[in-house]
């Protein structure tokens, strides 16, 4: 039975993660459970799991219940860092949103766990540096992304000079169909219906304006070691097919199946054995059928195009890139800005802090405060 730690286990991967372990009884043994703020609701999951350790990262979080803090639950953001590296977890899984869970995937990695990664800003801020801690602590990096769990599985025991490039999809979000001036118009309210997942408010505004496939392109290179010039994205409306691999021999193979977070949870807790989940097994390929795909439009989407090019760019740009992202997300879900002035934002912000340098984790940090603090000036 694996020991498993979930980080962000009131949000949606997480609450998917905790779904999952229902049904595989016996197979692990939650021992942490973490979240942000959310008392009442970790509550009930530590009620139901009977964890080891509980942690909030929100260091008021406990004030008003000293029964909890009596019970050896934590608060602030050291507490969730220590639960990342228990010595009774064999896996952690990373759910936290945000250049917020960088800190817990290098201490789970270099602790020697199994990271189970959803927070694909730690990729993105910092790939060198949660690379590095891989190596020297020997841990695991396993993707929770649906594309980037595709990508895993098509690639097999594949070399890596054995692949051509990836291609990964995207489905367009809420606004695939809406011209630059209908753009203009949309809310936060319409941003958050997408079409076929159901996610955060975050990752699904991330999903509208495709940056969310910026940032996984970026991802991308530090998983697989891809040059930017060996991956590519198309959108794919029903988010059927979750990432395509193309090898230098012309084959090709897809990774298809429901959009469904639970089926990339269960692969990364179990990798590379597949165990049977019955309640996932609901493929029907005439449901599904047409299976259509397009270009990326980034004139009407431009926030992938500068994610791809601060990926590009290197150093310090991505965190940037990052930071100033979930910046214009929130001032957008505040209606402090409309949905094409985020980009503006976006471009602001690593037009003035980009060449900054991010050799550690003190200077990842710092841009991403900074960059906070500039992209704030521009809102």
């Amino acid at each position: 039975m694996k020991g498993l730690v979930v980080l962000g286990a009131t949000g949606s991967v997480g609450r998917s993660a905790l779904e999952v372990v229902r049904r595989h009884p016996g197979r692990f043994q939650v021992v942490g459970l973490a979240a942000g703020r959310s008392v009442a609701e970790l509550e009930v999951l530590a009620r139901e799991f009977q964890p080891e350790c509980v942690a909030l990262g929100d260091p008021a979080a406990l004030e008003a219940r000293p029964d909890l803090e009596a019970a050896g639950w934590r608060a602030g953001p050291g507490s969730v860092t220590e639960l990342a590296s228990a010595a009774s977890a064999d896996i952690v899984v990373n759910a936290i949103v945000g250049a917020a869970g960088l800190r817990h995937t290098i201490a789970s990695l270099e602790a020697g766990k199994r990271c189970a990664l959803a927070n694909k800003e730690s990729l993105v801020a910092g790939g060198g540096i949660v690379l590095d801690a891989a190596r020297r602590g020997g841990g695991e990096l396993v993707p929770v992304d649906s594309e980037h769990s595709a990508i895993l599985q098509c690639i097999g025991e594949a070399k890596r000079d054995e692949v051509r490039r990836i291609i990964l999809t995207a489905s367009g979000g809420p606004f695939r169909g809406l011209d630059a001036a209908a753009l203009e118009r949309v809310d936060a309210d319409m941003a958050l219906q997408h079409p076929t997942w159901e996610m955060g408010a975050k990752i699904t505004v991330d999903s509208a304006t495709l940056a969310n496939k910026a940032l996984e392109v970026i991802e991308a290179h530090f998983l697989y070691g891809l040059s930017y010039d060996r991956i590519d994205v198309v959108v794919h409306p029903t988010s059927i097919v979750h990432s395509f691999v193309e090898f230098v021999d012309g084959s090709v193979l897809a990774q298809m199946g429901e959009p469904n977070m639970e089926l990339p949870i269960l692969h990364a807790l179990t990798w590379p054995r597949r165990p049977a989940d019955r309640a996932l097994c609901t493929f029907d390929p005439l449901k599904v059928s047409p299976l259509t795909f397009e270009p990326v439009d980034t004139g009407r989407f431009p926030l992938f195009g500068l994610g791809v090019e601060a990926g590009r760019s290197g150093g310090a740009a991505p965190a940037v890139f990052n930071a100033a992202n979930e910046v214009a997300v929130r001032a957008f879900l505040d209606g402090q800005v409309s949905f094409r002035r985020m980009a503006g934002v976006v471009g602001g912000a690593l037009e003035a802090l980009a060449s900054r340098t991010t050799s550690s984790l003190e200077e990842v940090l710092q841009v991403d405060r900074d960059t906070r603090r500039h992209a704030a000036s521009l809102v």
